[in-house]
Formats: C-alpha cells, structure tokens, sequence
C-alpha cells in the first residue's frame, strides 16, 4: 500500500527526534524538499475543490457568514486544512533540518581540530 505524503512526513518527524548523522540529515531534507511540490499540488486542488463547495454554499444562503460556516464543516474544508497543515510542517521541517545540517556540520569542524 502506498503511504500519503502526510505519513511521509510524519514519518521523518519521528525520525529526526533521533541523533542523525549529516548524512542522513541531508537525505530526509532531499526527499521533505522534494515532496514539497507534490504537497503544493495537493494544496492547490483541495482548494479548488473547497472553493466550489463554498460556492455552492454561497448560492444557496442569503448571508455570506453562514454560508462560509455551514462551508467548514465539510470533508473538503478538513482536507484543505490537512493540506494547507502538511505545507506549513513541511517548511517548519525544511527550515529545522537545515539549521540542524549546520549546527552538525560546525560541530564536526569544532570536533575535528581539537
């Protein structure tokens, strides 16, 4: 079964709470980096998709508050957040594991001339 890129990601969350070698850093940033376009993609087709059901919601109400209430509590809201959340960790992940990257690799420079 394939994983979702959510679980994916989730997945290098658990990893790098461990001691990670540079290496392995810079390989869970290669592939977190790489699966960022896929992840955009998913955020631009659940928002279209959302913004259709608002529309929907739209047309039918005559308050535009309670239509984009009524809008939220849908499937396709949940997805959009899911989506828009995955992002958002992504870059958190991204900008951890390069600040990480250095700090690893000043400590092996520290570490190597002493």
């Amino acid at each position: 079964m394939d994983k979702t890129i959510r679980e994916l990601i989730a997945e290098y969350q658990n990893e790098i709470m461990r001691d990670l070698t540079p290496d392995r850093i810079a390989d869970i940033l290669k592939e977190i980096s790489a699966l960022y376009g896929n992840i955009l993609d998913r955020v631009k087709d659940t928002e279209m998709i959302y913004n259709k059901v608002l529309l929907t919601y739209l047309e039918a109400e005559k308050v535009a508050n309670r239509a984009t209430i009524k809008s939220k509590i849908t499937q396709e809201y949940q997805d959009l957040k899911d989506a828009t959340n995955t992002e958002k960790l992504a870059l958190k992940m991204i900008s951890s594991l390069n600040k990480l990257l250095r700090l690893k690799e000043n400590e092996y420079k520290t570490t190597k001339y002493q």
